[in-house]
């Protein structure tokens, strides 16, 4: 069974207990650790994860008092009821064969409370709270709350539990010097800045006992101005094992840092370095981390010796079955995880339930269920984009025999041009996916076919799905007919001749994808790390403070406008998580952002714009190309003739909302239709 990957399945002897592989399931947040009505679906979570073969698992977040909460009411442990009733979770983990690790996360200053805490008083960039300044006597409660936490996890019946000691939360924000600014015993040098994880590590250790798993989460590279060195993360680390840690977990990056860590345009495995580098200076098992998302890049990863195990988050979001299908060489029918941020991170920054864009059933495991059809249909699927490949392989899946029709040459819809978009080459997978699941599933796949309404009355299916998706909107601006007008379709399909300077009209989603695709000229950093890393100012933490050096910035190949006739924020409803960093991408490259605009026309010498209800300030945005990037209309042109001739119709979509192209929705929507039917 480990042959195809020997080191990633290899068991990992820890002495008094051993982990069956080198999976770890990372800590991610999901929302249901939050109330205590969602505790039997975070079981059910957990236990088809532990189910599909993970080493490990480690729960998100839960605070060991209501000071280190990360918003009001957050998943907290303190109290002998509170244990109870996690042993819901971990007796479900424990019943699949799987172990289990509870995450205690005190946030600090990244509180999103009037109750946050921390080393000294000051206010974090993410929250609008103020923490108050720990006292001596403070900072020993709050070591307490650490220890008193442990040992009700493993009252609860948790493996072990994993202290968050990085991204910038308490413990973090005690060991720099930029969040830590006191002047008694546990600031000033580095030796009493670290005091606190010691502390804590090794009074957890012996409140535990030696039979239990301890992992810390070190931040190994801050990413912050002031951050640690790499002689001080060393130092810790030495001083971490000594206290009792069974394991080292790395982490990379504060919340607040301003390089991306885990978004799809982060080269895979790009941070599997600075845990190499770790390597040797402790004897016990070191864990890398961040965008390992197939068997391949984690198994090479363990056999160049950069660590002992590799932690998967949002991996085992998209498939809880990863570690066993990787097991049984069905790496083709892996649901990769793109990285997107969605619905998972998204989700838990606005206070939603997590969940994954490629898998709608991650986290609704007790709610979304794709049983066997007792009643197969035939069912026909207009439209292999998104919604329509998720339907369609659903409902084939199910049972029931299903007809899939796409007028373009290859499966994918909008997904085609996404993943051409520098950064967003993940989007492949999810292609690779989907066509894997067309055959197992026994789809019947008509490519290059554009249905019609009286084929498909003939034909007599018992339902017909609209996945038609969208057509591009008409702006109406005065001169869009001239030569010098492309769409943004024509851009990414390479059927446009793109000059040096560009305008681009609209600044949704597509426009700052056209606006990056266009400033690279298509060469994507995602796929080169150096070049990355350089971008980015991803530095070694020997060299500089927390890893960070200046931007080696490349200019743009094309001096590029980005419009929108918004007032506000160009992007302000692109993703909460990554759409700091499409801005920063363009800023980059010296992309000029207008909102406010209104389009007066266009000539040959470029785009004519005024601003507001007044037009004031009339100008021309000299261009050699404008792009329209101006929204989308639902195609549904097959509705109003099979409704009218009494078939059963659904839309799904961009043939239901096209107000802007969102391939969650889409999937989701697809998904739970043909759980359905």
């Amino acid at each position: 069974m480990t042959s195809l990957y020997p080191h990633l399945l290899a068991p990992l002897d820890l002495g008094y207990t051993t982990l069956k592989n080198r999976v770890l399931m990372g800590s991610m947040h999901t929302g249901l650790e939050d109330a205590a009505k969602h505790t039997p679906r975070l079981a059910a979570y957990f236990a088809e994860r532990a189910r599909g073969g993970v080493g490990l698992i480690v729960t998100g977040g839960v605070a060991p008092n209501i000071a280190g909460w990360a918003k009001p009411l957050a998943g907290t442990l303190a109290t002998h009821a509170a244990a109870k009733r996690h042993r819901v979770v971990t007796d479900a983990v424990h019943a699949e064969g799987g172990k289990i690790a509870m995450q205690i996360l005190h946030t600090g200053r990244y509180g999103y409370h009037p109750f946050a805490v921390g080393p000294s008083a000051i206010k974090s960039p993410i929250s609008p709270f103020k923490p108050s300044e720990l006292s001596a006597r403070g900072v020993e409660s709050q070591i307490k709350a650490f220890v008193r936490c442990a040992a009700l996890a493993r009252e609860a019946g948790y493996d072990g539990v994993e202290v968050m000691g990085s991204e910038g939360y308490f413990i973090n924000q005690f060991l720099s010097s930029h969040t830590n600014k006191r002047k008694d015993g546990w600031g000033g040098d580095y030796s009493n800045r670290m005091r606190l994880p010691v502390e804590i590590m090794s009074r957890t250790r012996e409140a535990v006992g030696r039979d239990f798993i301890i992992i810390y989460r070190l931040s190994m590279l801050d990413l912050i101005p002031d951050g640690s060195n790499w002689d001080e993360t060393v130092l810790l680390a030495k001083a971490i094992e000594g206290a009792g840690a069974s394991i080292i977990n790395t982490g990379i990056g504060w919340h607040e840092a301003r390089v991306p860590t885990i978004a799809t345009s982060v080269p895979r495995a790009a941070f599997a370095w600075v845990t190499r580098k770790m390597k040797g200076e402790v004897g016990i098992p070191l864990v890398t981390t961040n965008r390992i998302n197939t068997p391949e890049v984690a198994e090479a990863l363990l056999a160049d010796g950069c660590a002992d195990m590799v932690s998967m988050a949002r991996p085992l979001l998209a498939d809880p079955d990863f570690v066993n299908k990787a097991a049984r060489g069905l790496n083709a029918e892996i649901n990769t995880c793109i990285a997107c941020n969605q619905a998972c991170l998204d989700h838990a920054f606005k206070n939603k339930v997590a969940s994954c864009l490629v898998n709608p059933r991650a986290c609704h495991e007790t709610e979304l269920h794709y049983d066997r059809t007792l009643k197969p249909k035939r069912i026909a699927v207009i439209g292999a984009g998104p919604a329509g490949l998720a339907c369609a392989t659903t409902l084939a899946g199910r049972g029931h025999n299903v007809e899939l029709f796409e007028s373009a040459s290859e499966i994918g819809g909008q997904f085609n041009m996404a993943k051409r978009i520098p950064g967003k080459e993940e989007f492949h997978e999810t292609l690779r996916y989907f066509g894997s699941q067309i055959t197992r599933t026994g789809v019947r796949l008509h490519l290059n076919t554009r249905a019609d309404a009286a084929s498909l009355i003939a034909q007599q299916f018992d339902d017909v799905v609209l996945a038609t998706g969208v057509v591009p909107r008409d702006p109406k601006i005065k001169g869009q007919d001239s030569a010098n007008v492309v769409s943004y379709i024509d851009v990414l399909r390479g059927n446009a001749k793109v000059g040096e300077k560009v305008a681009v009209v609209g600044a949704g989603g597509i426009g700052f994808d056209v606006s990056e695709f266009l400033v690279g000229d298509g060469h994507s950093a995602t796929l080169d790390l150096k070049a990355w890393k350089a971008e980015w100012g991803v530095g070694d933490p020997a060299e500089s403070r927390g890893g960070l050096k200046r931007p080696e910035l490349s200019p743009p190949t094309r001096k590029v406008t980005l419009l929108q006739r918004k007032v506000g924020k160009p992007g302000a409803g692109l993703g909460k998580t990554t759409g700091w960093i499409h801005r920063s991408a363009l800023k980059m490259k010296q992309v000029e952002m207008l909102s406010g605009v209104n389009y007066d026309g266009i000539d040959a010498r470029g785009l004519h714009i005024s601003f507001g209800d007044k037009h004031k300030n009339p100008t021309c945005i000299e261009a050699d190309t404008i792009v329209l990037c101006t929204g989308q209309e639902p195609l549904r042109e097959l509705e109003a003739p099979l409704t009218a001739a009494g078939v059963k119709v659904h839309r799904i979509g961009g043939a239901d909302v096209a107000s802007e192209l969102d391939a969650k929705r889409a999937i989701d929507q697809g998904s739970r239709l043909a759980a359905r039917l």
